[in-house]
């Protein structure tokens, strides 16, 4: 149907529309975080398709008698003022699915798709309704093919009237839906992000940490049809934490980066088998670690323990007034020949481009 073209066609241009300014809601954080049923909603600018308007144009906004700043007939006003001559920017909301969010990101930072990693698959068992029977519990009543069985039975009895046609199922017609257990192979992935929260990370900190963060996971459930999140915050101790108080809690201590790591290695040896997950680690901080010996012991870790498991380990390091920034460096010296380890610095919003094609430029 034609409108449906037309609507498809709207479509079209609203994707392009937000493609286009997508940078800007990565880096300006514009996007309007409204995650309910896997829906976002975006602002865009408002959009208009060419057409016709018929009418008299002899007159128009604000032609015929009055003077600047005269009330409208009706309404209330002292007529003090000049009006702006300024057309405003309307704006309206664009509801998307993640995947199609998702899509447009690889598309703007030319990210290749990922492939898990050889075996790195489990089974799920799942319900499959590929068959009917004649018994069966009345909310899986198949009405189609109970009204069929009840057609094939008044023909072949020489009941049925074309003249007339009145189907009356009987029992013996009625139809019920069955299921058999299918096994489906299921590509999964575990996220583990984890944040330094000591006194160094405030609010600003953490609204990078959050931006990128729900970049990341975007993506990456783009790419997977299961995925697993964990989130561990940490200052001279590490702890498993929920969503809502990972973004949000603050300490007021030190920092030791390797308890972090520690307890992200004992969470994937507890629940989460290499040989069957694709396993995906980012620490966030501002580089502010407790000692030289903490440095020595954090690379040690990411060597031998995290990354022969892991797709991928990122580091992100934000800038703050406080922290040194030094561990960063340490990484690079250290790890540098580590196709695994992606680093990337974000020192304000507009780094979070830059940062996401870092971290999957590679296609990890």
């Amino acid at each position: 149907m034609k409108i449906d073209q037309d609507h498809q066609r709207f479509r079209q241009i609203v994707k392009g529309r937000i493609r286009d300014d997508l940078r800007k809601f990565l880096s300006k954080g514009e996007l309007i975080g409204k995650e309910g049923k896997h829906l976002i909603s975006i602002p865009v600018r408002s959009i208009e398709l060419p057409n016709f308007r018929y009418g008299d144009n002899s007159g128009g906004v604000g032609s015929g008698e009055g003077e600047d700043g005269q009330p409208v007939p009706g309404q209330k006003g002292k007529g003090k003022g000049q009006g702006g001559d300024q057309q405003g920017q309307h704006l309206m909301e664009v509801d998307l699915s993640l995947d199609e969010l998702a899509e447009m990101l690889g598309e703007e930072l030319k990210l290749p798709r990922i492939e898990p990693k050889g075996a790195h698959r489990i089974t799920t068992i799942r319900e499959k309704y590929s068959s009917l029977r004649s018994v069966g519990p009345q909310s899986l009543r198949h009405f189609k093919r109970s009204f069929t069985e009840a057609l094939k039975r008044q023909i072949a009895s020489g009941t049925y009237d074309p003249d007339n046609p009145i189907i009356i199922p009987e029992k013996k017609d009625i139809r019920y839906r069955s299921w058999k257990e299918v096994k489906s192979p299921q590509s999964n992935a575990l996220i583990i992000f984890m944040m330094d929260v000591s006194g160094s990370m405030g609010e600003e900190q953490k609204e990078l940490v959050r931006l990128e963060s729900f970049w990341i996971d975007t993506w990456l459930r783009k790419n997977y049809e299961g995925i697993d999140t964990r989130y561990i915050v940490h200052d001279v101790n590490a702890k498993e934490v929920d969503k809502q108080t990972f973004y949000h809690l603050r300490e007021d201590g030190g920092t030791k980066i390797s308890s972090a790591y520690k307890l992200a290695r004992s969470i994937i040896d507890l629940h989460y088998s290499p040989a069957e997950w694709n396993i995906y680690a980012f620490h966030f901080s501002d580089g502010d670690n407790s000692s030289e010996a903490d440095n020595r012991e954090c690379v040690r870790i990411i060597r031998e323990q995290l990354l022969p498991i892991s797709n991928l380990f990122g580091y992100c390091q934000v800038a703050s007034a406080y922290g040194s920034g030094n561990f960063i460096n340490t990484l690079h010296e250290s790890l540098r020949n580590q196709p695994k380890l992606l680093t990337s610095r974000v020192n304000s919003k507009d780094d979070i481009y830059d940062s996401i094609k870092t971290f999957f430029a590679k296609g990890h």
